[in-house]
């Protein structure tokens, strides 16, 4: 299988996302000045990085579900329970439930970036349409913001 042909069947179960010949949009994808161009072998190695992630992810969260399942259909066998087993069964539930919400967030957003990975107009900020930069997208693929729109975010 080729890296387009997981980055179709990895993007979101049930949608059909046809990624583009990366050779022919790859010159659409935005740098910061001073960068080189992106290559097709470096969006290949981000693709190639956020498909392995997103099927470690759906692992994960499979087995974080099942495990919150069985914390909640076992919720009702405390009887006789004294205060503090039933706080500590409570929390273990809201940890498990923390994590899968966390997890499902994380497999989203990466797969929104491999959605992106794949769009004409690659490593753009989502919010003022700067270049992100190569660096920070290799680093950090999910990135949706240039760092000075993401750090006006983090000030608010």
């Amino acid at each position: 299988m080729t890296t387009d042909d997981a980055v179709r069947s990895q993007v979101e179960p049930g949608t059909s996302h046809e990624m583009p010949d990366l050779a022919k949009v790859v010159r659409t994808f935005a740098v910061r000045e001073g960068e080189k161009p992106w290559t097709v072998k470096e969006v290949r190695a981000i693709a190639d990085e956020l498909i392995a992630e997103v099927a470690r992810l759906e692992i994960e969260l499979s087995e974080a579900d099942a495990e919150l399942s069985a914390l909640l259909r076992n919720s009702g066998d405390g009887a006789g329970d004294d205060q503090a087993d039933s706080g500590s069964s409570a929390l273990e539930r809201e940890q498990e439930l923390t994590l899968v919400n966390n997890t499902r967030d994380l497999l989203e957003q990466n797969r929104h970036a491999l959605v992106r990975v794949g769009a004409p107009g690659f490593g753009t900020c989502e919010s003022c349409g700067s270049a992100i930069g190569k660096a920070r997208l290799q680093e950090f693929p999910r990135a949706t913001l240039c760092v000075s729109c993401k750090a006006r975010q983090e000030r608010r």
